[in-house]
């Protein structure tokens, strides 16, 4: 069954001719969205690559990503997960970050893949994740989504969380939806928009001022598209995820992994620990990035793509 049209701010997106958006419903009834731009005009001869986004993203925030992959053959979908950009907000402050369970990502993939078979996109299908969206996608992987490769952004298997703090985060967070706190602010955040509120200089997301100009325009233009802290539950769960993935089996799929060397977002140390063990994963640093390689300076963008599409056409 083909899904219902959605909106899509292609003015804010910048992405390529052609874009659509599209809703779809979760198992459990969530109301998601998503975008897709095709990588030619015949609809992407190369393939669909499957983008997963981070915490407080959009579709349209990879609107220029989408541009990319098709001067390289690539069509593109990016997903709303639920709590954020267009898709069902989950608490009455529309603001926080929160999801039930981790696993309720799943539900969200399972759905959006019904829906790109059903609109019959190009394959082979790859997956392309960045931060949040890493941590689902090791997760989806895992349970065999069907990609044939994958490419890792500043992956979320950990959070920078200062050691001392951390256990901490587990504390407070394990102890405040016991107490009907689950849906309150993580601590140290709040209903805040990075990029609108955090000055250009010393910023933790990309070093090119166009690229983080680009996401404010975006918040500013589509208010209805920023999100602000993660809530107690979120933090609680992810870390719990990220717990399991650590020290858990590795699939098989090809793969490569991107870290910018001044990340200070997620824990360097924990993609490191997870590389480890996956010795058949390509592992690629980038200097002088920041935790957004895809929002980056023009030729780090360029040098992660590349990779990434050297290793979707190895692995056709």
């Amino acid at each position: 069954m083909i899904p219902d049209a959605a909106p899509l701010r292609n003015d804010l997106a910048e992405g390529p001719e052609g874009g659509r958006a599209f809703w779809v419903k979760a198992a459990d009834g969530v109301r998601l969205r998503f975008g897709h731009w095709p990588g030619t005009e015949t609809g992407g001869s190369r393939g669909t690559v499957f983008l997963f986004p981070g915490r407080t993203e959009y579709v349209e925030k990879y609107g220029r990503l989408a541009g990319d992959l098709a001067k390289r053959g690539y069509g593109m979908l990016a997903i709303d997960w639920r709590g954020q950009g267009l898709a069902d907000r989950l608490l009455p402050d529309r603001m926080v970050g929160h999801v039930r369970q981790f696993g309720d990502y799943q539900l969200d993939v399972e759905a959006v893949v019904v829906a790109a078979a059903a609109l019959a996109l190009p394959k082979p299908w790859v997956l392309m994740s960045h931060s949040m969206g890493g941590c689902i996608g090791l997760r989806s992987l895992l349970r065999r989504m069907p990609v044939i490769a994958a490419a890792f952004s500043a992956p979320m298997w950990g959070i920078g969380i200062k050691p001392h703090l951390r256990p901490g985060a587990w504390m407070v967070s394990t102890l405040a939806p016991l107490v009907g706190k689950g849906g309150a602010y993580a601590p140290g955040t709040g209903p805040g928009i990075y990029v609108l509120d955090a000055p250009f200089a010393d910023n933790s997301l990309t070093t090119d001022p166009d690229m983080y100009a680009y996401m404010g325009r975006q918040v500013a233009g589509c208010p209805d598209l920023a999100l602000g802290g993660p809530s107690m539950t979120w933090l609680n769960q992810s870390l719990r995820e990220m717990r399991r993935l650590g020290s858990g089996p590795l699939p098989a799929t090809p793969t490569m992994v991107g870290l910018g060397s001044l990340e200070r977002i997620v824990d360097p140390a924990a993609v490191r620990a997870v590389m480890a063990r996956w010795p058949a994963a390509e592992f690629l640093e980038f200097a002088g990035s920041e935790h957004e390689i895809i929002m980056e300076i023009p030729a780090t963008r360029a040098r992660f793509l590349d990779a990434a599409v050297a290793l979707f056409e190895r692995s056709r």
